[in-house]
């Protein structure tokens, strides 16, 4: 698996605004190949930047999501550049070993 994680830094007016534009996205990247799934995580201390994953089946599944129509479609608005208390990061991860619940 491909995971990548985007760190956004919000500033506090604008924090309700960027959960609402996740919460109510088109959900273009939904029906793209080799996509797994996106987390948008709040974060709990003060200054910590939000945390966006997308992982997906490799690396190729996420370049073809990127030169998609479908990505500049989903991001064609964007925020306001003050929304934003600095610029993003990107990084990318491949996983080693990944575990999930036992369903008893």
């Amino acid at each position: 698996m491909y995971t990548v994680v985007n760190r956004v830094w919000v500033a506090s007016d604008w924090c309700e605004t960027f959960e609402e534009r996740f919460r109510k996205r088109a959900g273009e990247v939904n029906g793209q190949p080799g996509f797994l799934r996106m987390e948008v995580l709040r974060p709990l201390s003060d200054g910590a930047p939000y945390q966006v994953l997308t992982v997906w089946n490799d690396k190729a599944a996420f370049d073809s999501w990127v030169g998609s129509d479908d990505f500049r479609a989903a991001h064609a608005n964007p925020m306001p550049k003050e929304a934003f208390t600095r610029g993003s990061e990107m990084e990318r991860f491949e996983t080693v070993t990944a575990a999930t619940a036992d369903p008893r």
